[in-house]
């Protein structure tokens, strides 16, 4: 796997994202450099009311997540955040809060997209608001980039939406069908590699990246 590096594109409130987290997680601990990029594809006009029946939809995914991965969609999560309406599914302040933490070190990416996850799936907390996220990055070590966050500065908000903008044009050249997705990019050419093998075993996704 010399001279590549692998992308993940992703959205911090995409359920299958969160069940691809693991994985992720033995990716980077391998050694393998692995760039995080948002997509938007939940905050602009990707965001969307928590009704009734997306929330229905979205436990009924999640179910199938947790049997696929073991990764814990709890009580709490399904009371305190699918059930309360009158909010919505956008993912932008979460996403900022990763550009944010990543800011002068992008490792910590990582470290915040996790943080967010817990905080949304397990703990049953808001990550769709500016101070909910704040919070969450300050109990996460992270207490700079949730002052940033809170008090963003233009070059927060550019870094950010170059980001993003990178995040989207790679998911589009890619003709990706959906987040999660991982590309191989060797040689400053993507190759897209099906998302299944992120859920599959370690050995199948490393032998994946070899192959792209």
């Amino acid at each position: 796997m010399s001279n590549s590096e692998v992308t993940y594109l992703f959205d911090p409130l995409c359920g299958w994202c969160y069940g691809a987290t693991p994985m992720l997680d033995r990716l980077s601990a391998s050694g393998l450099r692995v760039e995080l990029l948002p997509t938007g594809l939940f905050s602009g006009a990707g965001a969307r009311p928590m009704d009734e029946g997306f929330a229905a939809h979205a436990w009924a995914n999640d179910q199938r997540i947790e049997r696929l991965t073991g990764q814990k969609f709890t009580q709490a999560y399904q009371h305190n955040v699918l059930k309360v309406r009158g909010t919505l599914l956008d993912s932008h302040a979460a996403a900022l809060g990763i550009s944010a933490a990543g800011l002068e070190d992008p490792s910590r990416r990582l470290t915040a997209l996790k943080a967010i996850q817990r905080a949304r799936y397990v703990d049953g907390r808001d990550v769709v608001t500016i101070d909910g996220v704040a919070h969450v990055l300050g109990a996460a070590g992270m207490a700079d980039a949730g002052a940033m966050l809170k008090a963003p500065t233009e070059g927060l908000m550019t870094a950010h939406r170059e980001l993003v903008g990178r995040g989207r044009a790679l998911f589009q050249s890619l003709h990706a069908d959906g987040v999660p997705s991982l590309a191989v990019i060797r040689d400053d050419t993507p190759r897209l590699i099906g998302s299944n093998a992120l859920f599959g075993s370690f050995d199948n996704l490393v032998a994946h990246i070899a192959a792209a």
